[in-house]
């Protein structure tokens, strides 16, 4: 391994943590939520896959303070996620703030990375059973 170079983080893969102060009820949101399983398991930790990256939900005693977004998933059809997500009973957060309405539980954000070659975003928001904050994005081309 070369210690020099600037980029060794840049061919890693990244994984997200979530902590969970109930695990067994995470895994039932998970489960009957948002359809997923976790692939994998170990004492204290479950491990869930989605379009060849993973994240973690984790026994602890700390909470997230909910306040921002720990982690996002990108759909190419959001109101039919949301829909869906929505019939399932997940609850999307409405925010009403300065530059930033829901309506209907989706967000139109103006701007976007230029890599993802969008001029912005549809975004909706929800908490988990721990509530973590997570978040659905469409991109608008």
């Amino acid at each position: 391994m070369n210690t020099d170079d600037p980029n060794i983080l840049a061919r890693g893969r990244v994984a997200t943590r979530l902590p969970a102060q109930d695990l067994d009820r995470a895994r039932r949101f998970y489960a009957e939520r948002l359809g997923l399983e976790p692939v994998d398991e170990r004492p204290g930790g479950l491990l869930y896959r989605c379009g060849g990256t993973e994240f973690a939900l984790f026994a602890s005693t700390g909470a997230s303070p909910g306040t921002f977004t720990q982690m996002g998933w990108q759909v190419d059809d959001i109101e039919s996620v949301v829909a869906e997500l929505g019939r399932r009973g997940v609850v999307f957060e409405e925010v009403d703030v300065p530059g930033l309405r829901t309506k209907d539980g989706i967000a139109e954000i103006d701007g976007n990375y230029r890599s993802k070659g969008a001029r912005g975003e549809r975004a909706a928001w929800f908490r988990d059973s721990e509530g973590n904050l997570l978040g659905i994005g469409e991109p608008v081309v």
